[in-house]
């Protein structure tokens, strides 16, 4: 049924092998970086890679300042304390999202509150954010509240599904009318912008993710940014256990995580970011072969939308309904291509099936026919 894209898949990868949805590539310095880390013997949370990779990654997204932590949920953990999103406080994100978003959401003991996406960027729909807020919450004393249930709205995290940026700038602005701090969840969108700027500087604070399978790897790895200094130097602080700075004292202020990103890890990033803008240049050249090939078929290629430019992380595409996708899923992957379905919807999931939602119309039609495809980084 879907013979000729196997052959175009096979042919795009060179290889008869099993072809993975996506893989590292570790084609620079990595094992020469981790090599001297290893030598220095600093390879745990102190080392002078950890200092390096935040300044290299700052010098990326154009800030003053990145926190470098342990993985991309601890780095969204730490962007919702930072919001001071407390228990029983909600937060609003969109029900399309991987898992992260609601575990570091419920981390808090805060609750999340699910309004939809739309169709073209596959992020949170600032019309929706907009209707949601004005049918459902007040403003009181600055404060935004939900009149169903009496609770502090504290944050609004968005996430620019599959690198794809979301119309972030409106969503910005939706969040600076009803008070309520933006974090984009950024796991997926490194080297992707929208008219002109880079994702992860629109919100107030961002949380990125360098998992294995990410555009560029730490082998697990996440970074915090925010505008304000004295947000980054706290979390700073509140990941490296909330430590005092002081030569073998060890006295702590507040209530800290252990979640300083290895020495060993940062180095394997330095190498990594050196190859971002290789690793950019070939993913969008993967992009264009597919959507060529896609022009002429019945599945639809999921593009970057106007004044966007997506890293295409993973690329996407959108079949007739949920029959076909999964049609379509059994058949690719029979074949030692990995495809897969995008994520089940966050409300359906028994932890948070009894979270308020908003319609959720164009969420659940995306679920029902988006189907990710092989998309790592290659030799051109």
């Amino acid at each position: 049924m879907y013979n000729e894209l196997v052959a175009f898949i096979r042919q795009l990868f060179d290889t008869d092998e099993f072809i993975p949805l996506h893989e590292p590539r570790f084609w620079g310095k990595e094992k020469e970086y981790v090599n001297d880390a290893i030598e220095s013997t600093f390879v745990s949370s102190v080392g002078r890679y950890v200092d390096k990779f935040e300044e290299d990654f700052a010098n990326v997204l154009g800030v003053d300042k990145a926190v470098a932590c342990v993985n991309g949920t601890a780095a969204l953990h730490t962007a919702l304390v930072l919001a001071d999103v407390q228990r029983d406080d909600e937060v609003i994100t969109q029900p399309l999202t991987f898992i992260a978003t609601c575990n570091a959401i419920s981390y808090q003991g805060a609750h999340p509150v699910f309004v939809d996406v739309e169709r073209d960027t596959l992020g949170l729909s600032p019309n929706a954010l907009q209707e949601f807020l004005s049918i459902n919450t007040e403003l009181k004393n600055d404060v935004c509240v939900n009149k169903t249930t009496n609770r502090k709205i504290k944050a609004v995290v968005t996430m620019h599904t599959f690198g794809h940026p979301c119309r972030i700038d409106e969503i910005a602005e939706v969040c600076r009318e009803w008070n309520i701090t933006l974090i984009e969840d950024a796991a997926e969108c490194l080297g992707s912008d929208y008219k002109g700027k880079p994702l992860g500087t629109f919100g107030d604070i961002a949380a990125f993710s360098f998992n294995g399978n990410k555009i560029m790897t730490t082998g697990g790895g996440g970074v915090i940014i925010a505008h304000n200094p004295e947000i980054t130097k706290r979390a700073k602080h509140i990941t490296t256990t909330a430590k005092i700075p002081h030569p073998y004292e060890f006295t702590h202020d507040e209530i800290g995580y252990n979640y300083r990103m290895p020495n060993l890890n940062a180095a394997l990033g330095c190498a990594q970011l050196e190859q971002l803008e290789f690793f950019l240049k070939s993913k969008r050249d993967l992009a264009d072969k597919y959507r060529s090939y896609f022009c002429d078929t019945r599945e639809i290629f999921i593009d970057e939308i106007e004044e966007a430019k997506s890293n295409f992380w993973l690329n996407a595409i959108l079949l007739k309904d949920r029959d076909e996708r999964d049609q379509f899923l059994e058949y690719i992957n029979s074949k030692g291509i990995m495809v897969r379905p995008i994520w089940t919807l966050m409300n359906k999931l028994s932890m948070f099936e009894d979270c308020q939602t908003g319609d959720l119309s164009n969420s659940q039609f995306l679920e029902d026919r988006v189907v990710n495809i092989p998309s790592s980084v290659r030799f051109q």
